[in-house]
């Protein structure tokens, strides 16, 4: 088997397949640094950054020490030429790289299949590489596990990454509020500010909370919310959002609505949680997919064992080589 035709096997399965949600823990560990910014303190901050290295070199040490032991095998078997590396020896060697990055993998088809998702990416990908294996290909099963578990980590600091940039882009409300409270100003978190509360709103200072403007008159930059660049004036009694910006003089607001409640937070989650929302072919596909993808993984089982029942010379490995072969063909189709 080769590598074109396992990564194939792959390639159908998962496009066949719904979307999961990936659980890696270093997903919301990529984005701590932008949390952390909120303390003051210059050594919390560096801790953190150091932290956010470490957590992305722990997602790829696998990966590496995977590609290191697999290229070590290969240069002592086909570079050095070994005698004594064949059988059990390259079986053990080629099997050790491949559980590095493996386990993981067949660890979440297992709960997938606890689930009653049989025929997840998880285990699907699990097959073609064993499958490499049971005909002796070692390099390839290995490769294409490999190739697998990089990608999924690329994927997870992607998604990571553009979540944060989108919440560093438009959540840049200040971190602390100045309270008025029997004429008595008080700088406070702005996530600790209750509803009804006085706000003072200093000329160019971002609004942190929704309310409802105090003053008789202000005017405020909403081109973080609007995308208008022209000042928008507002009068008391008018709604002032979180992410304006005060304009020319000092106002007033109370607050109307808690922090985590605010349009903004609101427009940051629905951006963030957008891949949630599933296109209505997306649906069909994966309703599909439900029905087609068990009844091609049959029909490549049925390929490689059924012939044993009417074939006078079977060769086991001969037939899962066609077997795997036929899963490539419905890559064609268009999805």
């Amino acid at each position: 088997m080769t590598i074109g035709v396992t990564f194939d096997i792959f390639i159908i399965l998962k496009s066949n397949l719904m979307k999961h949600t990936h659980t890696y823990a270093a997903e919301e560990s990529a984005c701590c640094c932008s949390e952390s910014t909120t303390s003051p303190s210059t050594t919390e901050h560096n801790h953190t950054n150091a932290s956010k290295v470490l957590s992305k070199w722990k997602l790829f040490f696998r990966p590496i020490l995977a590609f290191v032991i697999l290229c070590s095998a290969l240069a002592t078997e086909h570079l050095f030429k070994a005698n004594w590396f064949e059988g059990r020896i390259a079986l053990l060697w080629y099997g050790l790289a491949y559980l590095i990055v493996g386990f993981p993998v067949m660890k979440d088809a297992w709960k997938s299949i606890k689930k009653g998702d049989f025929f997840s990416e998880f285990l699907l990908m699990s097959i073609a590489t064993l499958g490499a294996f049971a005909i002796g290909e070692y390099p390839e099963g290995v490769a294409v596990m490999l190739f697998y578990s990089v990608g999924e980590v690329l994927q997870s600091l992607a998604v990571s990454r553009a979540k944060l940039n989108i919440k560093t882009l438009l959540d840049q409300r200040p971190e602390t509020v100045t309270r008025i409270e029997n004429n008595v100003q008080t700088s406070i978190n702005a996530a600790e500010a209750c509803i009804d509360d006085i706000l003072l709103l200093k000329p160019g200072e971002k609004v942190a909370l929704d309310g409802e403007l105090m003053d008789e008159k202000a005017s405020f930059n909403t081109a973080a919310l609007t995308g208008e660049s022209k000042p928008s004036t507002k009068r008391k009694g008018d709604s002032v959002l979180a992410g304006m910006i005060n304009l020319e003089t000092a106002s007033t607001m109370r607050v109307t609505t808690a922090y985590k409640d605010s349009k903004l937070s609101k427009i940051l989650d629905l951006i963030q949680h957008a891949s949630a929302q599933k296109a209505p072919t997306e649906l069909f596909i994966r309703k599909f997919a439900k029905i087609y993808t068990p009844i091609v993984v049959g029909l490549a089982v049925l390929i490689c064992l059924a012939p044993a029942l009417f074939v006078s010379h079977y060769v086991f490995s001969e037939w899962l080589y066609r077997a795997s072969s036929s899963l490539s063909s419905p890559a064609l189709v268009p999805w």
